[in-house]
């Protein structure tokens, strides 16, 4: 496939979104809500349960699966709440010692007025600047598409792994499209130019691991579960600093 089909099947109908990973990867979820300050972001669903019997902190990006329920989730476009719930969590698995698995799924943030003025760029920024100084392990998987500082936002971990048909961007190749070429029919150059592939992305050393998807099939997930599971033992005895700092040479690298 080239870039622009891998973006076209990013968004297609029917892949699993962040409540179908919840439900394959974890044992005993419990959902938790609002940000103690405005509201509860619907586009973000977190809480704790078990992977492989251990203890989890998770939250997903969740876009909805038909059309009423896209709607529910607002398309996975997160308000500035969404962020700050994060956050909570991010901080709650730190004082309880849990690790943090963010799964991403976004076309990007949402972007309009009622967001702005509840700080948005705020929210976004906050949220990267504290999981870089998360004193716990975090992992961060793009499930579909991973747009922009909406992606970002959820994406400042020990390690980023995309599964090999989604996609991580600066921005949407529309979006290029209309800036750089002021035609929005060159799509597909701009997905060539993004460099915003699975693949791509691991030459570029942004992301760590590339999940073959295996039509997402029971064995797909099972075999992630595994990996996540053996992803957090491996870390679970590095010291608080030496994360932190390895963290923040990772995005230095950029």
């Amino acid at each position: 496939m080239n870039a622009y089909e891998i973006v076209l099947k990013s968004r297609e109908k029917g892949r699993p979104t962040a409540v179908k990973y919840i439900e394959k990867l974890t044992e005993n979820f419990i959902e938790l809500h609002g940000d103690r300050r405005f509201s509860d972001d619907s586009a973000v669903i977190g809480g704790i349960g078990t992977i492989c019997g251990k203890p989890v902190t998770i939250i997903g990006i969740e876009k909805g699966a038909d059309t009423a329920d896209k709607i529910a989730h607002n398309f996975g476009c997160a308000h500035p709440e969404g962020y700050r719930k994060a956050v909570r969590l991010m901080k709650e698995a730190e004082k309880f010692h849990r690790p943090v698995l963010c799964l991403v799924d976004t076309s990007g943030a949402y972007c309009g007025i009622g967001a702005e003025e509840r700080g948005q760029s705020e929210a976004i920024a906050t949220s990267i600047m504290d999981m870089i100084r998360l004193r716990t392990p975090a992992l961060s998987i793009i499930i579909g598409e991973g747009g922009s500082g909406g992606a970002l936002g959820l994406s400042a971990a020990d390690e980023v792994w995309i599964t090999e048909t989604s996609t991580y961007s600066v921005i949407s190749p529309e979006g290029c499209a209309s800036i750089l070429w002021k035609d929005a029919q060159k799509v597909a150059e701009a997905s060539d130019c993004l460099k915003l592939t699975a693949n791509d992305l691991h030459e570029l050393h942004a992301v760590e691991r590339v999940l073959e998807e295996k039509e997402f099939s029971d064995e797909f997930f099972a075999q992630l579960k595994e990996s996540i599971a053996a992803f957090f033992e491996q870390k679970k005895n590095v010291p608080p600093d030496q994360l932190v700092q390895q963290r923040y040479e990772r995005f230095r690298k950029f």
